[in-house]
């Protein structure tokens, strides 16, 4: 995708062919900066900290920080110790989890001297696998844009929250892969852009994004979205997701479950967008059973931002000894979800739908 007219991925393999460039996301809008991960460990710290983000794009970069922690070491302990430590950077999205399982299957499985090559080699399968999925649910997506515009007859108004586009994956995105490819085949579309307190990610990076493609936008408060749509202001809800049960449940960014209700009252179609990577096989209770991540307080308390001088600063917002509490996710049941975006096509967010698409995978 293009920023300044200059096409980027968020994660790519530097020139020696061992360390790992990535977009530092948490200076994103403002500035523009590459880290360079040297081991597994500074991989896991860009998790944690959010300097990358996303659930397809942690599956990655975790990917990628065992091919590092392999290149360092590649007896089976150390493997193992990397393997843990990467998997408790973020407990909520199940492609770290896919993504380090995966690689860890494939790097035992060869002789030691050669587990290095076999690491990065898989990484980078695992990156492009992304990029082409993400291309797909794109496709895909962007057949539902079209029909819908096409029965409105005028301009299209849909609503995103968080940020599901390409800097929360490889490349292209998932909830706004199909607004791209809408847009490239000539549909005439604006998109509502939730602000996604507490870390903002839909005004800085969605927007972000969005400035960079041409394509028409406007950043709302969280708060703002049910009263679009009672007022038939949104035509379309499409979000992405951290991680999916096998019943079609959708556990995404804190907020969204409110933006589903709104849109069920108001008769606004609600799509989450979604990698087979976020598919978490194992469970049918996304509230009863996925971990969700409480984050520190002070992403509730404090907000940064460009000062009128340039600078980048972070001011307090709430008073001296209010406590906050940062849940990061939230889960929408199924039957909040009109359907489910894949790379395999569509279906309905339940577990008959899931099984249609993946008759291989499907418990």
């Amino acid at each position: 995708m293009r920023i300044d007219g200059r096409d980027y991925r968020t994660i790519w393999l530097d020139d020696d062919g061992r360390r790992v460039h990535v977009i530092d996301q948490t200076l994103l809008p403002h500035r523009l900066e590459t880290r360079l991960l040297s081991n597994a460990a500074e991989a896991g710290r860009a998790i944690a900290d959010m300097i990358v983000r996303g659930a397809p794009l942690i599956g990655v970069t975790g990917a990628y920080g065992l091919a590092l922690a392999v290149a360092d070491n590649d007896a089976d302990t150390a493997i193992g110790v990397a393997y843990a430590e990467l998997l408790a950077t973020r407990p909520t999205a199940s492609n770290l989890r896919w993504a380090l399982d995966r690689m860890r299957a494939v790097v035992v499985a060869a002789p030691r001297g050669e587990r290095r090559a076999v690491a990065y080699a898989e990484a980078s399968r695992i990156a492009e696998e992304d990029v082409a999925a993400c291309a797909l649910i794109g496709d895909h997506g962007a057949t539902i844009i079209k029909e819908i515009a096409a029965r409105k007859g005028r301009r299209l108004n849909i609503l995103t929250h968080c940020n599901a586009g390409w800097l929360a994956t490889v490349d292209w995105g998932t909830a706004l892969a199909p607004i791209y490819k809408a847009v490239r085949a000539g549909v005439d579309l604006h998109v509502w852009v939730d602000e996604t307190r507490p870390r903002n990610q839909g005004a800085s990076l969605t927007a972000f994004e969005l400035l960079g493609e041409g394509v028409p936008h406007t950043v709302i408060a969280d708060n703002t979205g049910g009263h679009l749509m009672q007022h038939g202001l949104v035509d379309l809800c499409i979000v992405g997701s951290d991680r999916t049960t096998r019943a079609g449940d959708v556990c995404n960014k804190i907020g969204t479950y409110l933006k589903a209700l709104a849109a069920r009252d108001n008769g606004v179609p609600f799509y989450a967008a979604l990698p087979t990577s976020t598919i978490d096989w194992r469970i049918s209770d996304g509230v009863k059973d996925i971990p969700i991540e409480q984050r520190s307080a002070r992403e509730v308390t404090h907000i940064s931002g460009r000062a009128a001088g340039g600078a980048i600063v972070e001011v307090q917002l709430t008073p001296d000894g209010s406590p906050a509490r940062n849940d990061a996710f939230d889960v929408t049941p199924a039957r909040l979800v009109t359907g489910i975006v894949t790379e395999r096509g569509v279906c309905t967010a339940s577990a008959e739908g899931l099984r249609a698409l993946y008759p291989d995978l499907a418990l």
